[in-house]
């Protein structure tokens, strides 16, 4: 979590300023930080969390164990979209092997994860126990390594060699971009066949509308109350709002599809059937999952602990819900008549040192079979096999809703708290009100 980096930046460096008659640079490119054992994954840690103040890192036999987690940060290297930060990392042969892990190898571990995703990684491997002999002698080198170039700017994968998945999806050199700010919390973000991108500001009851062209202009002044949405094959807006469930048309004339539950989220399918998802909101009852079809609704599932964001499979086969309080995204097999079978916890969510359940809520999936999850860690994208590829971070760290957007449908949109901002990708998101489409079958 960030709480050391925030103890830094708050309170600490406030205080040497005021006490010592100093003033410290804010720029992330004058910062350094260091440790040695726990220090070390502390210093990482800071600058993992954050590199608009630290870019710089000394590691000296750090704990990269399964100590508080610790031992989690090479797989997370790998699939988070990769930061500016440089590290130089010492460790020798002989340091601890204990009940938290085998340090030297750790050491290792997670310097191949760096490597592997094209970090300014060096390292000074030798003989030495759990100590600082080695560090002292190798200190002077790593000061000039990491300073070697100062003042040119530390930037992400500068030299192209990450080898994750998460290019797949995204250039790091193409950054998000702010589309609108200053709401009080934004959800529902829905594609129509255009490319436009709706989007709900649920505390003040109002509906926006970004254009091709980028222009932001309010569709409805009063959304009652709307939250989750997404466009049908009709063309209609589809949105949970209140104890209903209403179809908009392009006038800004509603009509009420289905009522007497409060949703969630929603996803409307290219045969028309809408499902809803309703959690459990007063922490007692147990959540839903609605179906409404021909102008009828019945509940096809319950038991999850709170039933969140909806989508399906590209080809329409399988529908993905969302259980937030928990790492899961569950999978139901589509039968003929709208029911559901073969009910799995199938994609399983990374959740932050900081919270005990992953806060999965919008999702989409692209053309490729993709599944893209907003969560507390940032958005996640699964492969089909149900494992977590690559992790995309927003640039203030919210995410609560995305969706493909854009004439090509290649734009991400993430609705993230009182903003949200957009990012050209290199996927084609899948519409759910198109046409079902077989994506290929996934790989390693």
């Amino acid at each position: 979590g960030d709480n050391y980096a925030r103890f830094l930046i708050d309170e600490l460096f406030p205080l040497i300023e005021k006490t010592h008659g100093v003033k410290l640079s804010k720029s992330a490119n004058d910062g350094s930080i260091g440790g040695a054992s726990s220090g070390a994954i502390c210093a990482w840690t800071a600058a993992w969390e954050r590199p608009d103040r630290f870019r710089r890192v000394f590691s000296s036999i750090g704990t990269y164990v399964g100590l508080r987690g610790g031992n989690d940060y090479p797989t997370l290297v790998r699939k988070v979209e990769p930061k500016p930060i440089r590290i130089f990392m010492q460790d020798g042969e002989n340091d601890l092997n204990i009940y938290g892990g085998d340090w030297w190898m750790a050491n290792q571990e997670m310097q191949r994860a760096l490597v592997f995703a094209g970090y300014d990684v060096k390292h000074a491997w030798g003989t030495g126990a759990h100590d600082g002999n080695q560090s002292t002698q190798v200190f002077p080198e790593a000061m000039r390594w990491l300073w070697r170039d100062y003042p040119a700017e530390i930037r992400a994968n500068a030299e192209k060699k990450s080898r994750q998945n998460v290019n797949q999806v995204v250039d790091t050199a193409i950054p998000w971009e702010l589309v609108g700010e200053g709401y009080r919390f934004t959800e529902g973000p829905a594609v129509n066949a255009k490319g436009e991108v709706f989007f709900n500001d649920v505390g003040a009851a109002k509906t926006f509308k970004v254009g091709l062209d980028g222009k932001l202009t309010e569709f409805l002044a009063d959304s009652k109350k709307g939250d989750g949405q997404a466009f049908g094959p009709d063309g209609k807006l589809y949105a949970n709002a209140g104890q209903q469930v209403l179809a908009w048309d392009e006038s800004g004339k509603s009509t009420v599809v289905a009522e007497g539950f409060r949703g969630n989220d929603l996803v409307v399918l290219n045969n028309g059937s809408i499902y809803a998802t309703e959690p459990g909101w007063d922490g007692t009852s147990p959540s839903k999952l609605w179906l409404i079809k021909n102008g009828e609704k019945k509940v096809v599932d319950t038991g999850l602990r709170f039933s969140n964001g909806i989508t399906v499979s590209p080809d329409q086969t399988l529908l993905y819900v969302a259980d937030s309080r928990s790492h899961w995204i569950y999978s139901y097999q589509i039968q003929p008549d709208g029911t559901l079978k073969h009910k799995q916890k199938y994609y399983w969510m990374h959740v932050p040192d900081t919270a005990d359940d992953s806060g999965a809520d919008g999702m989409r999936v692209d053309r490729d079979g993709r599944l893209y999850v907003a969560t507390r860690m940032g958005i996640q994208f699964c492969d089909q096999a149900g494992r977590v590829n690559g992790i995309i971070p927003t640039p203030n760290g919210k995410v609560a809703n995305i969706a493909f957007g854009g004439e090509n449908f290649d734009t991400l949109y993430a609705c993230a708290g009182d903003k949200v901002f957009k990012r050209k990708v290199k996927v084609k998101g899948a519409q759910a009100w198109g046409a079902p489409h077989r994506p290929r079958p996934p790989g390693l």
